[in-house]
């Protein structure tokens, strides 16, 4: 009598576990990153497609391990992972003149290696840089503790590369 009463929790318990351990395998706990996959037009998206080719296999020491969902307009690197984003559009911060004259305490821009880099402070401690004058706008977000200056000096000669001076449409 008592293994009948067993049975169907072993029969429903089976298949909660295979829920369980499936659902601990994709959670975000496993280290891997997620990004929102931008959607520039067709020239931007050419210039990323471009740009992911020459990207560096380490940033200021981190391996590459792109976010999901994959995309040419997406990279990353390490964990807590530096994320570069292609195709953004352009930022509000970049027409504001605070900004230009130095007088805004959140953003500052700036140049490292050739490239023009708007610099954002969030409000998590992450710094989030976007490209200036450039055909297309590189978004990377550097996480809080990590040097910034070695994440931009490693990929300012990708981004020259790929992406040309210019204002991005």
């Amino acid at each position: 009598m008592n293994s009948f009463r067993h049975r169907p929790i072993s029969v429903i318990g089976l298949p909660a576990l295979v829920l369980l351990i499936t659902a601990a395998g994709c959670s975000s706990a496993d280290g891997s990153a997620s990004a929102a996959v931008p959607s520039p037009g067709t020239k931007a998206a050419k210039l990323c497609q471009n740009l992911d080719k020459v990207l560096p296999a380490e940033v200021d020491g981190a391996s590459r391990e792109d976010p999901s969902p994959a995309s040419a307009l997406t990279a990353g690197w390490g964990d807590p992972a530096i994320i570069l984003r292609c195709g953004v559009l352009r930022p509000a911060k970049m027409s504001d003149p605070k900004v230009a004259e130095g007088r805004d305490d959140d953003a500052v821009a700036g140049g490292v290696n050739g490239v023009r880099w708007l610099m954002e402070e969030q409000g998590d401690g992450t710094y989030r840089f976007t490209t200036a004058l450039r055909r297309a706008y590189v978004e990377v977000s550097v996480p809080k503790g990590r040097d910034s200056s070695g994440v931009l000096i490693d990929l300012a000669a990708a981004v020259k590369k790929a992406i040309p001076v210019g204002i991005a449409d």
